[in-house]
């Protein structure tokens, strides 16, 4: 049996998408199964056992360079590669977590047999399948997309989270957080405060204050993590008066799991690092405001969330005259949050 998986992004999305890979390969043992995803989440993916082939769409960079007319020959040839490999195998079987347009695309080309896909027609997703499922908008992301698998007549009731992370990975955290002098003997906490939407992010001057807290009263070294050093995680360590370190703009993202695998906690915005960590069994806290943690918040056990329950919230929107229902969550609440996840952990090992 060939079977295709079309998850391309985000990050959150694609480790929302493991446990679906999981239940797929003990239900079908002996399949050939391929995933295609972009390039930015493909690190995930890497080195899995689980999966047979990883097939990188590199379509932003590509649509990027056309347009710049940049290596336009050069990336005309990648493309089609890319599209051969696609076609090379005749599947029994493909399916389309994604619902959207550019999955749409990719399953049309892909040519399956049996195209399974949600019983949507956003972006015109729909048109391309033969076969479709409810989508249960209630259900947490990681859920809805088992409901697949149970379709299938899968086993999906203990999901996992396969990342493949070496001892390679380990050694380069360790190595990073001992060039920036980290005491990682009594743990350290990991934060990520940066977040795609505005609405998600929290108040810089909080989040600087809930830091000095952690190293002052529960003597943990702070540790930021993002795809950049500067910005927020700038701004925010120039405004503590506690040290702290960053890591931000130095992990690949299987090196990024492994760094939150060794922390305590991460203290966080609604983000992929969040999904990240709760994927690799680190409690998370996380600040929710326009979105909705039922659908996406950290998946399973031993995690707090944060939020308001205002009349307007969630409202999913990426603007906000007021932001109030992130502005009104208080220092306070955060660091006796991430105190007790803390002590918890301490107390379950």
């Amino acid at each position: 049996m060939n079977l295709l998986i079309v998850k391309l992004s985000a990050i959150g999305d694609v480790i929302h998408t493991l446990p679906s890979l999981a239940a797929l390969r003990r239900c079908y043992p002996q399949a050939h199964i391929s995933w295609v995803v972009e390039e930015a989440a493909s690190d995930l993916l890497a080195d899995q056992p689980m999966l047979n082939r990883v097939l990188v769409s590199r379509r932003k960079r590509w649509v990027r360079d056309l347009k710049e007319g940049r290596n336009r020959a050069a990336v005309l040839r990648e493309a089609a590669a890319f599209l051969r490999a696609l076609r090379d195998r005749p599947y029994d079987l493909v399916i389309d977590f994604h619902g959207l347009f550019k999955s749409a695309v990719l399953v049309l080309l892909s040519r399956g047999r049996r195209r399974l896909g949600y019983d949507s027609l956003q972006e015109g997703s729909g048109l391309v399948l033969n076969e479709k499922i409810p989508e249960d908008m209630a259900k947490h992301a990681v859920e809805r997309y088992l409901d697949f698998a149970r379709h299938l007549g899968c086993e999906t009731s203990k999901p996992e989270f396969p990342i493949a992370l070496r001892e390679a990975h380990f050694r380069r955290v360790s190595e990073l957080l001992a060039a920036k002098t980290v005491d990682t003997a009594r743990g350290f906490v990991a934060v990520s405060p940066v977040a795609y939407w505005e609405t998600k992010l929290w108040d810089e001057a909080k989040f600087a204050a809930v830091c000095d807290r952690i190293v002052r009263e529960l003597g943990l070294p702070v540790v930021f993590t993002g795809e950049s050093p500067e910005g927020p995680i700038a701004r925010i360590r120039s405004l503590m008066e506690a040290p702290s370190a960053s890591a931000a703009g130095e992990t690949s993202l299987r090196e990024l799991a492994a760094l939150f695998r060794e922390a305590a906690v991460l203290l966080t915005t609604d983000s992929g690092p969040m999904h990240l960590a709760a994927a690799v069994g680190t409690p998370v806290v996380a600040l929710f405001g326009p979105t909705s943690p039922e659908r996406t918040g950290p998946y399973g056990e031993g995690h707090v969330v944060i939020r308001r329950d205002m009349d307007c919230s969630p409202c999913f929107r990426k603007a906000c005259e007021t932001m109030e229902c992130m502005k009104t969550i208080r220092v306070e609440e955060v660091f006796e949050a991430v105190r007790e996840r803390i002590e918890s952990r301490r107390i379950s090992r």
